[in-house]
């Protein structure tokens, strides 16, 4: 984060990572405290379905331009199990702090629903974006979609399967303009029990592997992985690579030496130990696609 606000914190921050637990919620508190002091312009759960999880932020740039902000929609991971919008208010004003309008939907999870529910919501919350993001400035013909782990897997479904925006009357090839998935399961079956009642049966399995769906049409694609996740196999990234140059598709793709997987997201925020450069690379990707 590109922030002077936020270099006065990071070392009080800091000391509060190395001085309690290493719970998950202990390291959003610390990501995400510099955000209350910013001036990222914040509009909290705006409704993009019925459900009562059918809800989603919006970080504004405070500088506001003539120019309509570039939109970057983020979808957060946890094993399609968990996780809160609220979670990741520091990826929100990091974006925002770049000149984009950033949107962080909630879906629906495991085991409130199965497969291919949080997709369907994903490509629900894309539609609303496009329909309703010009009320804030945004621009619906330049949205590019973000994620990381089962929140970019479902990104990425959507983003290669043109079904799920069609159930919602919209084209895909208009809504994303392109793709950025960190350390995603692109490719990979199912082999716990969770995960099998998730997905399943097993002759549903192709319909969740982004692979399956590859033709050489999709929107164009950035894959990162940092070569010490113990989370998601590298043959995921590589797989997709390698269908995607086969169909004649776009995509480009980095491995950073030394990064888990939560290096990944975490580079999005203020604490980057690994100094692994997620943003600067995503920011170039939607620069050099046009």
């Amino acid at each position: 984060m590109n922030n002077p606000k936020t270099s006065r914190f990071q070392i009080s921050l800091l000391g509060v990572l190395l001085t309690t637990s290493a719970c998950t919620q202990t390291a959003f508190v610390a990501a995400n405290l510099p955000t209350h002091f910013d001036e990222t312009v914040v509009v909290q759960d705006r409704a993009y379905g019925p459900d009562p999880a059918q809800k989603l932020d919006m970080y504004i740039p405070a500088n506001t331009t003539k120019k309509p902000f570039e939109v970057v929609v983020f979808l957060y991971g946890g094993r399609w199990t968990y996780g809160a919008k609220e979670d990741y208010r520091f990826v929100g004003s990091t974006f925002a702090d770049r000149g984009f309008l950033v949107v962080i939907p909630d879906y629906r999870k495991y085991s409130r629903v199965r497969f291919p529910e949080f997709a369907k919501d994903t490509a629900k919350a894309l539609t609303w974006v496009h329909d309703h993001i010009t009320e804030s400035h945004g621009n619906p013909t330049r949205i590019h979609v973000v994620g990381h782990s089962a929140g970019a897997h479902i990104g990425a479904l959507v983003t290669a399967d043109p079904r799920y925006l069609a159930d919602e009357g919209k084209d895909r090839s208009i809504i994303i303009h392109d793709f950025a998935g960190l350390a995603v399961p692109y490719a990979f079956t199912p082999d716990e029990p969770d995960l099998e009642d998730m997905f399943g049966p097993p002759q549903n399995y192709p319909n969740m592997q982004v692979t399956t769906f590859i033709d050489g049409t999709q929107p164009p694609m950035l894959l990162l992985y940092g070569d010490q996740d113990r989370v998601v196999k590298y043959a995921n990234l590589e797989k997709l690579v390698q269908r995607i140059k086969q169909q004649g598709g776009c995509v480009r793709s980095r491995v950073y030496h030394g990064a888990d997987h939560t290096d990944l997201v975490g580079a999005l925020s203020w604490w980057n130990p690994q100094s692994v450069p997620v943003v600067d690379d995503i920011t170039k990707f939607f620069e050099s696609c046009g």
